[in-house]
Parts: C-alpha cells; sequence; structure tokens
C-alpha cells in the first residue's frame, strides 16, 4: 500500500525527491543527465521552487528543493517564467502577453492555468519527469514510461544543520558510486555547478547552508562534505566497509554520521519526515490521521547514529544501509 506524501501547506517548506528509472535501467548517459539538468532550472524557475542541490545518476536523480509560500504573482513574473520554459515557441509567449494586457475573463483564465501549475513539489517533480520522458523517447526512438512509478520524497526541517547534512548526502552520491573521489569533479550535482560558477546553484548552496558570503559558504560546505576533517588524508579510504557498518547497527552500536556519509542511508529517502525532534513532532500531530491509533509520538532516532540531534518519523527497523 502505498504512504500518503506529507507535504506542508500555507508555508514554506524542504523536500528531498529522488526518483528512478524503471527497472534501474542505466539509460541517462552524459547527453541525457546534461538535457535532464537544463530541463530542471527550468522547470524550478517556471514553478517557482529553488533548486538547494541535486545530483543526477545514470538510473536516478535526487534534488533538495524548497518550496515557498504560494503567493500571487503579477503579469510581468508570469510572462518571465513561461519564457525560461517555452521561449517563444510558435509565438506563444507574445500571443500569452497580448492576452494578459487586454485583461478580462480570458486573461484571467490564463493567469490560472499557469498559477495552477507552480508552487508545489508534485507538479514540479511530475512536469520535470514528463517533459524529459517526452524527449528522451523522440531522441531515443523509444516508448512507454520511463520512470519507475512516483518519486520517492522526505519532508525536511528547514534550518541548516538537517540542510546541510542531507545535502552532503546528495552530492556524495558520484563518490559512492565510484564514479569520482571528489564531488567537484562530477558534473551533474549542484557542489559542482557551484564550484564552476553556475549563479542559481551557488545561490541554493548559501541558502541551505544559510551563509550570505559565498566563498565562505563554498570553503564550509567542502570541509562537510570532507567530513570535517575527521578523516585520513587519503580520499580513497573515507568509505567504509558496508558490511562491518551493519554489524555495528545490528549490535546497537552507534557511528558518528561524519563516517557513514558516504554509504546510501535509506533514511534520507525512506524517513518521510527529518528534522529535530520538536518538528517531527509537529508534523506528526498535524497529519495524526496518517498513522495508527496507538502512536503517541512522531520523532524517531536514527538507530545506528551518534550526535546527529535529527530525528525521522518512519522508524526503520532494518536495513538502514542500502
Amino acid at each position: 500500500m502505498r504512504t500518503s506524501r506529507l507535504k506542508v501547506k500555507g508555508q514554506s517548506a524542504v523536500y528531498h525527491c529522488v526518483t528512478r528509472v524503471v527497472g534501474g535501467a542505466m539509460l541517462l548517459d552524459k547527453h541525457a543527465k546534461e538535457v535532464l539538468r537544463k530541463q530542471m532550472w527550468y522547470m524550478a524557475r517556471f514553478c517557482g521552487v529553488e533548486i538547494l542541490t541535486y545530483c543526477i545518476l545514470t538510473n536516478h536523480f535526487h534534488v533538495l528543493v524548497r518550496v515557498p509560500e504560494k503567493q500571487s504573482i503579477d503579469d510581468k513574473e508570469l510572462l518571465a517564467r513561461f519564457s525560461e520554459l517555452y521561449g517563444n515557441q510558435k509565438g506563444r509567449l507574445e500571443t500569452l502577453e497580448s492576452i494578459l494586457k487586454k485583461g478580462g475573463d480570458e486573461a484571467q483564465t490564463e493567469r490560472e492555468k499557469l498559477m495552477a501549475r507552480m508552487g508545489d513539489v508534485s507538479l514540479f517533480m511530475k512536469e520535470l519527469k514528463q517533459r524529459f520522458s517526452i524527449w528522451y523517447n523522440r531522441s531515443h526512438k523509444r516508448y512507454g514510461t520511463l520512470w519507475a512509478e512516483r518519486f520517492k520524497s522526505v519532508l525536511i526541517e528547514d534550518a541548516a544543520s538537517c540542510l546541510k547534512t542531507v545535502a552532503a548526502y546528495i552530492d556524495l552520491n558520484p563518490v559512492r558510486a565510484g564514479l569520482v573521489e571528489d564531488p567537484k569533479d562530477y558534473r551533474f550535482c549542484g557542489y559542482s555547478e557551484a564550484i564552476s560558477g553556475n549563479g542559481k546553484a551557488r545561490s541554493g548552496l548559501c541558502k541551505f547552508l544559510q551563509e550570505k558570503n559565498i566563498k565562505t559558504a563554498l570553503a564550509d560546505y567542502r570541509k562537510i562534505l570532507f567530513l570535517m576533517g575527521s578523516t585520513t588524508s587519503r580520499e580513497s579510504q573515507l568509505a567504509m566497509n558496508r558490511e562491518k557498518v551493519i554489524k555495528v547497527v545490528e549490535a546497537d552500536g552507534e557511528l558518528p554520521l561524519a563516517q557513514v556519509l558516504r554509504l546510501k542511508i535509506r533514511y534520507f529517502t525512506d524517513g518521510m519526515v527529518l528534522g529535530s525532534k520538536n518538528y517531527v513532532d509537529q508534523i506528526f500531530q498535524a497529519n495524526r490521521e496518517l498513522f495508527g491509533k496507538k502512536r503517541k509520538t512522531g520523532a524517531r532516532p536514527l538507530r545506528g547514529f551518534k550526535d546527529t540531534g535529527l530525528t525521522v518519523i518512519r522508524d526503520l527497523r532494518k536495513d538502514v544501509y542500502s
């Protein structure tokens, strides 16, 4: 049975979203990743969501997005967003501009149709996946679904301590996959784009670190990515043996989060909600009807982790690492 997706309404919220290629097929080559990367930025601008960081792999992608509180926008902003996504295909931008200038019922209908596609994480992911699927199928002369069912999402507390942990988990994906030793060398992630000078990626990095100075933000985040100096001098020694970690967890042992960020941690993709105890309990109470009657509290500790200050709403009883 599918679990209801938790979303916050009426205020800004952050989500870690993950979606996979159908059957886990390795379909996303460099060209496909580049197209998806560009479409992601275009769609975020159109929908009015902020990409904090992301990572595109060969068979799935992650994106950390902030969805601001839904607000009305003027026609100038509406046209700017439309242009970002469509340009002036077949004169559509000029036609829309003309309709809006005339005003009346037709203009209001167009505004409502466009606004209905903005300010929601599900709509952002749905349209992004649909647009990329159309491009991919046409380019590769294939048909049928490209993505495996619906995307996963975890509601993340909008606090620097939570965001930088999840962001590091996302940007370290290519390291865990053995593609690079340093995430800056992997083109298709937010950190690499920020390093290369992409203004939007740099803005996202500053926002999740809550740091205004990009030079300071880049330096601080690099320390986080390299596990805050708690590693050996050889980058190849950063990865831990998965089997040994699992044995520690099964024996109710705890490890510092810095030591396990290079493993796939299911809490970040299946935890449903991640944040401080107070935050997770608040979300639990606001969505009480989604949980069993016997359950009294929402927050659950991250089993096997030490001194994180983070909790989740879904207690993973086994296979914390995958």
